[in-house]
């Protein structure tokens, strides 16, 4: 049975765990923001979570939102909430100068970026809106909607990427790096914590768990 490991130690290791974990976040930033491009300018709108500017199509990152032929249910009626979703996006650009940032491809050559116009972030004003599901990073934004039966949320729905599974039209929605990197940390750090990465031997040091 493996020995319990003193409780100065697990704190040391979770110490050492956040020391780490911002260093890398930082040094992941600062990559992200060395090797990021910047478009300006008005856009097409392509669907609820996708547009166009300057020629460069953008997938708008960290959202997904319902696909353009995909309908929900409310009030017991189908709706098309596609392009229900598609509409809330051009309502919040239209006529406006929008602006977009980011720094990887998807497999389609689209820009995974984060779009504003003005003080307005694009990505959390969609989730915000109830017409686009929370993608790792706009989840107080989703739980809002939710809670306020709002978009998508006023009734039933398939989430996109299952309807896009069943259409068998997998999606472009791979995770950017900088997301991959930080969820592969945030379990690196809980197992730090509960001690499932490291065990101590009988000579004091730190095998690696099986």
């Amino acid at each position: 049975m493996p020995r319990k490991r003193p409780l100065w130690r697990v704190a040391a290791d979770f110490i050492l765990a956040v020391a780490v974990l911002a260093g890398l976040l930082v040094a992941a930033t600062q990559f992200e923001r060395a090797h990021s491009r910047r478009e300006t300018g008005f856009v097409t709108v392509n669907d609820g979570d996708s547009l166009t500017l300057n020629g460069q199509r953008i997938r708008l990152r960290g959202i997904d939102a319902p696909e353009l032929a995909q309908t929900c249910s409310a009030g017991g009626r189908q709706y098309p909430c596609g392009r229900r979703s598609k509409e809330a996006l051009q309502e919040l650009v239209r006529g406006k100068k929008v602006e977009c940032t980011g720094a990887e491809l998807d497999k389609y050559q689209r820009l995974l970026a984060i779009c504003s116009v003005g003080s307005m972030e694009v990505n959390s004003a969609m989730v915000a809106s109830g017409w686009a599901l929370s993608y790792g990073q706009y989840g107080a934004e989703e739980a809002n909607a939710r809670k306020q039966k709002i978009g998508v949320w006023a009734g039933q729905f398939e989430r996109p990427r299952t309807y896009r599974d069943r259409e068998n039209n997998p999606a472009s929605l791979n995770q950017d790096y900088l997301t991959k990197f930080i969820s592969l940390l945030t379990k690196w750090l809980s197992g730090l914590i509960d001690g499932s990465y490291f065990s101590s031997d009988s000579s004091g040091g730190f095998d690696e768990a099986l």
